[in-house]
């Protein structure tokens, strides 16, 4: 079969030859021999069309969310993603557009991140945002580096276990090389953290997910009051909870941040996704990444350009608040057009929907006790909650042979989470899915 990039006599020869190399075997020789593919079992001489429909066989072995009943969540979540998303993102002048630094031939592309900023600070309720970020991981290390320029005297960030651990883990890298202090705080018999732990007199920042990794809301106000002087940040994963759940900015949190692929981005086997960061005014020259403003041209039209960009491509890197060297700008324009469908109303009836069906569940589930039993029964919850369970890997896929993909199992995220199924359920969960998993757990659990 002829690759479209195959390349042509000779050519192999001279890439190796410039890269020192004598075969391509010393090409893949850092590659464990173990996850390689090797050799593909097709026979010598088959026409092209012939490769293609053995591909084709091989890829429909593959299982998607949308063809088994998905109770998926743990930070990547499923919501209706409607078709104008997908022919915004494809049109040429978006799909191959790149960094917007000539204001003047990418106005487009600079609005469409400006409205994206905006949205983030109606749903979050703070007053400045920027031009988005990697995912939900890097936008709360950029929070908690952000807190340590601004407080450079103090070095104890006391963060909660139950943000996500993958979050978690990416800001404990940044941390060891900020020489910052990560003082872990566990959480209490109600799934929420333990706030008794924290010494706001010497921290520069704490750091909560609400809703958290276990699924329960968090007590934002008291989050506020026992942070004191240090920069309040509130995590956020399921960004549709920002349709029914007051935001940070309502307490006066310093730092609202996450994750906003549930807007409109498909699970896509993990990515990619859109970080988003929202603060206060007097904190924007300190802000990581970038900022769209507007402004007017010389003919006193509205116009819109890249301003306080203070990353590390821009000036100095010693003075740079971010090396994050891009915004996911296409994911950006993505979540902007969701946003703009759905409007104000629109957002809380899919938080509405997506939390009273989660509700209807739990109800169901709990009938099922003692043989199911749900973690955190009197706690709030929006869209997702956790079954304990002693064997959950085994239990899911007991579950997917039944055709159901039960959740996710603790196990997978973190050893300290309490061992059980993540369950979340949205908008695209019917009653009668509901129904099958209540069924299904009430014979396999």
């Amino acid at each position: 079969m002829m690759h479209r990039y195959q390349p042509g006599a000779g050519d192999r020869q001279r890439i190796l030859q410039f890269l020192g190399l004598k075969s391509p075997e010393e090409l893949f020789a850092a590659i464990p021999q173990e996850v390689r593919v090797g050799e593909l079992p097709l026979p010598l001489g088959m026409a092209e069309e012939e490769v293609r429909r053995v591909f084709r066989e091989w890829a429909a072995a593959n299982v998607t969310a949308e063809e088994k009943v998905s109770f998926l969540g743990a930070g990547v979540y499923r919501h209706v993603v409607p078709a104008v998303m997908d022919a915004v993102l494809s049109r040429a002048e978006f799909f191959t557009a790149y960094t917007p630094y000539q204001p003047e031939v990418s106005q487009g592309t600079l609005q469409a991140i400006f409205e994206f900023q905006t949205y983030v600070c109606l749903l979050t309720e703070m007053p400045v945002a920027n031009a988005s970020l990697y995912d939900g991981a890097t936008a709360v290390v950029e929070a908690v580096l952000m807190a340590a320029r601004l407080r450079p005297e103090k070095r104890k960030v006391f963060v909660s276990r139950l943000i996500h651990p993958d979050y978690l883990a990416t800001l404990r890298t940044y941390a060891e090389a900020a020489e910052l202090e990560l003082l872990e705080l566990p959480w209490d018999g109600a799934g929420r953290t333990d706030l008794s732990q924290i010494h706001p007199e010497e921290a520069v920042a704490v750091v909560v997910q609400s809703p958290n990794v276990l699924g329960v809301v968090e007590d934002l106000a008291a989050v506020k009051k026992a942070s004191g002087e240090a920069l309040s940040v509130q995590v956020v994963a399921e960004a549709t909870s920002l349709g029914l759940l007051a935001p940070g900015g309502r307490f006066g949190f310093d730092v609202v941040c996450g994750d906003m692929q549930a807007f409109g981005l498909p699970p896509s086997f993990g990515g990619p996704h859109v970080g988003f960061f929202a603060t206060r005014k007097e904190y924007l020259r300190q802000m990581p990444g970038r900022l769209v403003g507007q402004t007017v041209d010389a003919d006193g039209q509205r116009a819109f350009v890249l301003t306080l960009s203070t990353r590390e491509q821009h000036i100095r890197r010693a003075k740079a608040t971010s090396n994050i060297c891009t915004n996911h700008s296409l994911m950006a324009l993505g979540v902007t057009v969701v946003l703009s469908l759905l409007g104000k109303k629109g957002v809380r009836e899919l938080a509405l929907a997506s939390h009273a069906k989660a509700e209807y569940l739990k109800k169901r589930l709990a009938s099922l006790a003692p043989k199911v039993q749900l973690a955190f029964p009197e706690s709030p919850t929006y869209n997702e909650f956790l079954l304990l369970h002693g064997e959950p890997e085994k239990l899911l896929a007991r579950l997917s042979e039944e055709g159901i993909l039960g959740g996710v199992a603790t196990s997978r995220l973190a050893s300290y989470l309490p061992p059980g199924v993540l369950v979340a359920v949205t908008e695209k969960n019917t009653r009668e899915e509901c129904d099958r998993l209540v069924d299904a757990l009430g014979r396999l659990a």
